[in-house]
């Protein structure tokens, strides 16, 4: 079996979600630049607890703590916007609110992956990556 995925943000977010629905608060996920920034984001926005990275052959691992121990996922739903069959991409003043402005989405910009609110007072677009509450 490979390690390759088609869609290496849709993995990571199946694997978040799947961790967190059966009450696991640690995930190991091959590492990638887009998953490590992705995973980062959602720490700087208090989804996850922490991201990691370890060293390894042939390739790191990332591994993501959801929560702490004992305690319940932030995360209600975590969804991929832009697929690979379909992207999605949007300019600075269309880009959505998830929930009324209770969850975030995340952009990725020239100026690099941020959330929908930061990319709207940079006034940048951008390709949808994924909405998060």
């Amino acid at each position: 079996m490979s390690l390759q995925s088609t869609d290496p943000i849709a993995d990571l977010l199946t694997r978040i979600r799947n961790a967190a629905m059966v009450g696991k608060n640690e995930v190991r996920v091959p590492t990638s630049k887009l998953k490590k920034v992705v995973a980062e984001q959602l720490v700087k926005n208090k989804y996850l607890t922490s991201v990691k990275l370890e060293d390894g052959k042939p390739r790191g691992t990332l591994v993501i703590t959801i929560n702490k121990p004992g305690a319940n996922s932030v995360i209600n739903e975590i969804t991929r916007v832009s697929k690979p069959g379909r992207r999605v991409y949007v300019a600075a003043a269309d880009i959505p609110k998830v929930k009324q402005g209770r969850g975030i989405v995340l952009v990725s910009t020239s100026k690099g992956v941020m959330t929908g609110s930061e990319a709207v007072k940079n006034k940048l677009g951008g390709e949808l990556l994924l909405k998060v509450y």
